[in-house]
């Protein structure tokens, strides 16, 4: 195995005395796991920032083998970190980025996606410029999870228009008229999502509310506790910036 590609750090372990285990998301082969040599050093623990873009290079002798990996910083995003909200923003999509992503599986639009919402988020600190950005991207990350949503049209009527919940259940969309009488258990379905725009902050709010619900049932216990943490931590920023209390 030999790869060298530029990839977006996920997140880095240490492993033994000086070493760390490093995850990134890379365009064309997925997520790699690597072993750094001195990744928990001075030098390189600032360039294993999850957020950071780094030309990575992967070498194994053989593909059941962790590769060694080597890391040199293309941009960094550390800045960011001293921010709460696009700190707990980067934090968050990362770790679950790493937590449901296969190793070595191909996924373009995937990394387009992280890249797209981290670029988002460095561009535009305050939450306005990236959330319903978020929200999109966790809904993709359902999907690999095996939970694509359907919003396209009613579980019970089939038709397209009115569309206002969804499913706890089913993860599919269900209309005004047919949700009556059973609103309290269905869930909120912001109009952003249907139209495409980005909607208002609490339109993604909203929508994160929508995402988080799946994402608690769907994570496996292991993954659970440390990765929802980070979204806990996300979700108390993110309703201290628009106001929520």
């Amino acid at each position: 195995m030999h790869v060298l590609t530029d990839a977006i750090v996920l997140g880095a372990r240490g492993h033994g005395e000086h070493g760390a285990i490093v995850r990134a998301m890379t365009p064309a082969d997925g997520m790699l796991a690597g072993y750094v040599r001195g990744g928990q050093s001075r030098r390189l623990r600032p360039i294993l920032v999850p957020g950071n873009i780094v030309r990575a290079e992967y070498r194994a002798r053989v593909d059941t083998q962790l590769p060694a990996m080597t890391a040199e910083l293309v941009h960094s995003r550390a800045p960011l970190l001293s921010e709460p909200l696009p700190a707990a923003a980067i934090e968050w999509s990362t770790a679950l980025a790493a937590a449901v992503l296969p190793e070595g599986q191909s996924d373009p639009a995937m990394f387009d996606a992280l890249s797209g919402l981290l670029g988002a988020v460095e561009a535009a600190p305050s939450a306005r410029g990236w959330a319903a950005a978020l929200v999109r991207f966790e809904l993709l990350l359902l999907t690999a999870l095996g939970v694509g949503l359907d919003l396209t049209r009613c579980v019970v009527t089939e038709r397209a228009d009115d569309l206002a919940f969804v499913s706890p259940k089913s993860a599919r969309a269900v209309s005004r008229s047919a949700a009556a009488g059973h609103e309290a258990r269905l869930l909120p379905l912001p109009a952003f999502l249907l139209s495409g725009s980005a909607g208002t902050l609490d339109e993604a709010i909203g929508g994160l509310r929508l995402t988080r619900h799946f994402l608690d049932r769907e994570l496996g216990e292991a993954r659970r506790g440390a990765v929802l943490a980070a979204r806990d931590r996300l979700d108390d920023r993110l309703a201290r910036a628009a106001g929520v209390h």
